[in-house]
């Protein structure tokens, strides 16, 4: 059992200044000063003038850029004793949300549950703490709920504050969090039950709130999803919604689960150079084979890859869907393809054929 400690906002102060003098502390700070429902987040290292702000809902950047980059030259790095070397120092990342947590178990399925583990994602994920937060608020986009999670995180952070009034309830969820609090535990004080009741309230006054948003907006059931995909393999949703698709990759990219990366050689003078760079399942090339074959060679067949993969293929190699209804997706599409339209489109259409 971790420890649950409440900390004074004049101490926090001191609290992030001291961990900024032990690593790279990067927190969403706010792209516009107008502080509306809508202002966007952004991550940005914090310097010692840099105040903190607590974002009340997900930055616009995902999770994984923290730990894959979307070009990077790949190698083997080995010190003397034949061991992969530190590639990156050590990291805290504030601001991290429900959503962010439950949408990188895919990415850590993907680098470090399959047959090989892939070695520099492994040292990032080592050398960075994640400090995460309850929601207070929520984007227009945001959907979650829809699959089951929560606005505040219950697995997978090494700390999680929770904003009251005059300070934060701070909770450790692993040994590195536990490491962090008892390491500054002078800067902290003993929960008392009103905080933790208050930050119940909070969040159940959220949940509400959430709830009562997407209400309206008939979002499909959680358990509906693969036999949608599946039942719908053949609708006509994926050839109406891909007449605005522009194929930027946009809804890959800013995915907190898309994982797809491509290798390529580059030629140089001395030496050649391996990179990787993300991949898009929605570039017209993406599934073409040396011999010029491409099995998604359509936009529809490459819309349709997009939520198989999501809906089907993850929900049956591990159980949940490669969806956290973070929204992103939707933001970014500049051809306004809604994820949450798409499932609801299927849904009609498969309801439609079988009345």
């Amino acid at each position: 059992m971790y420890s649950i400690l409440y900390i004074e906002t004049s101490q926090f102060n001191d609290f992030l200044k001291s961990l900024r003098n032990r690593f790279q502390v990067f927190s969403p700070q706010p792209k516009t000063q107008n502080f509306t429902q809508e202002n966007d987040y952004s991550y940005k290292r914090l310097s010692a003038e840099s105040p903190f702000v607590f974002n009340p809902y997900r930055a616009v950047e995902p999770l994984k850029t923290f730990f894959t980059q979307a070009e990077e030259k790949m190698g083997r790095y080995f010190s003397g004793e034949d061991k992969v070397v530190d590639l990156q120092e050590k990291t805290i990342v504030f601001g991290v949300k429900s959503c962010d947590i439950a949408g990188h178990r895919i990415q850590d399925f993907v680098f470090l549950e399959g047959v090989e583990v892939d070695a520099v994602y492994r040292l990032r994920r080592e050398n960075t703490i994640l400090v995460s937060g309850d929601c207070t608020d929520y984007k227009s986009v945001c959907h979650c709920l829809a699959w089951d999670i929560l606005p505040y995180p219950s697995w997978g952070f090494d700390l999680n504050i929770s904003p009251l009034n005059d300070g934060y309830v701070v909770e450790a969820g692993s040994d590195k969090g536990e490491e962090l609090l008892e390491a500054h535990k002078d800067l902290f004080l003993q929960v008392k039950d009103a905080q933790i009741a208050g930050r119940r309230a909070k969040r159940e006054s959220l949940i509400d709130r959430l709830r009562r948003h997407l209400l309206p907006q008939g979002l499909v059931h959680k358990e509906d999803v693969q036999r949608l995909v599946k039942e719908g393999y053949f609708a006509g949703t994926w050839q109406e919604f891909m007449l605005t698709c522009v194929e930027c990759g946009g809804c890959n990219f800013i995915c907190d689960t898309c994982h797809c990366f491509l290798l390529s050689d580059i030629r140089g003078a001395q030496q050649h150079k391996k990179i990787r760079s993300w991949d898009s399942c929605q570039y017209a090339n993406y599934a073409r084979v040396a011999g010029g074959a491409n099995p998604l060679k359509l936009r529809a067949q490459r819309l349709r890859f997009r939520f198989t993969k999501k809906f089907d293929f993850f929900v049956d190699n591990l159980g949940i869907p490669a969806c956290c209804g973070c929204g992103r997706c939707i933001e970014v599409c500049p051809g306004k393809i809604d994820i949450r339209e798409v499932l609801k489109d299927l849904g009609k259409k498969i309801k439609n054929k079988t009345a």
